[in-house]
């Protein structure tokens, strides 16, 4: 009797429920830290992103084929922000899933969905910084609106039809009924993937990831060439002289724009591929992570949703200054939209 009342008491998600998931929840201590960590995340990742797109959108000296698929980028972490975050923190703090099965596969798909679309935004924009330094003066004229646009509705069609495809059509359990019989409780939201789709989510992420590092690679190689033949160079005539200094200052605006989206791009690959590793280890090893470094890990990706924004008020004054427009209301002005934001 004595030995029946020390046993913990087993907690469940939904008491007095037939099949309800056991509940493991933090102390109340920890739980109101990871709210507000989270929560923290997901504010930070709606309004920050928000405030990309209505610059990008409503100042027309910021209206080009570049930042359009930045705030394109922008409108992906938005949704992941509004969409993906608060219903993962509720999630991960209570170990809990109470927002129906219906909506657990949605949620997953939406998931899925807006981490490939950043991941294709990054990919073309990596192309768009290359033509853009290697070949500034012609770049107008070969990365146009149109272009952009085809750019961006690549990026956000094949995520969602793969998302779609992966997740409603239960190709990524197959030969896996056994674990996923075993993981179905009421409470739960685990998405099972087999191995065969682990892999093709892992390739997924690796090729275009190698592509980006590569094309940065040459990228910095260039730029690099450029200041060296720009500071060597010394006209013999006005009129070269002219024609340099334009060039150099096209040169100079370019290299930063493509030094700033490469941190953009590194801190994409660092918050990424820890769940990116960890998913590939765990579907070949029996899923043995525990389950608090798979939050972890989950997180850390979260998380660079809300990074972007402020990697774009560090390095970019004109979005410094947008955000000041925005917040004191000077943009409800007819004028606004014509403000200049930035010299040259």
């Amino acid at each position: 009797m004595d030995s029946n009342l020390s046993q913990p008491v087993l907690q469940l998600c939904y008491e007095n429920v037939n099949g309800s998931c056991i509940k493991t929840p933090y102390s109340p201590g920890w739980r109101v830290l990871l709210y507000l960590v989270f929560g923290f995340g997901a504010v930070l990742a709606v309004f920050g992103n928000f405030l990309v797109m209505a610059s990008v959108l409503h100042f027309k000296q910021l209206h080009s084929p570049a930042n359009f698929l930045i705030t394109s980028l922008a409108c992906a972490d938005f949704l992941v922000g509004i969409t993906v975050m608060p219903f993962s923190m509720v999630r991960s703090v209570e170990s809990c899933w109470y927002f129906g099965a219906q909506f657990c596969a949605l949620h997953s798909c939406c998931d899925a969905a807006f981490c490939y679309s950043s991941l294709f935004h990054l990919c073309f924009i990596s192309i768009d910084r290359y033509i853009a330094v290697t070949d500034p003066l012609a770049y107008p004229a070969k990365f146009t609106v149109s272009v952009s646009g085809i750019c961006i509705g690549l990026s956000w069609v094949l995520p969602l039809v793969y998302s779609g495809a992966v997740f409603y059509t239960g190709v990524s359990d197959d030969g896996m009924e056994d674990l996923v019989s075993a993981l179905n409780c009421v409470g739960g939201c685990q998405i099972v993937v087999n191995q065969d789709w682990v892999l093709i989510d892992f390739l997924l992420f690796f090729i275009p990831t190698i592509v980006i590092i590569t094309l940065y690679g040459k990228i910095f190689g260039v730029a690099k060439q450029q200041a060296i033949k720009i500071e060597t160079s010394t006209g013999s005539s006005k009129a070269k002289s002219s024609t340099e200094s334009y060039k150099a200052r096209v040169a100079k605006r370019e290299r930063k724009a493509a030094k700033t989206l490469g941190v953009t791009v590194i801190a994409f690959i660092i918050s990424w591929l820890p769940y990116t590793v960890d998913t590939l280890i765990d579907a070949f090893m029996g899923f043995i992570t525990p389950a608090y470094i798979y939050e972890i890990c989950c997180w850390c990706a979260y998380y660079n949703s809300a990074m972007n924004p402020l990697i774009y008020a560090l390095f970019y004054p004109w979005f410094r200054k947008a955000i000041k427009l925005i917040l004191s209301g000077e943009v409800l002005k007819n004028s606004s939209s014509t403000t200049s934001l930035f010299s040259e």
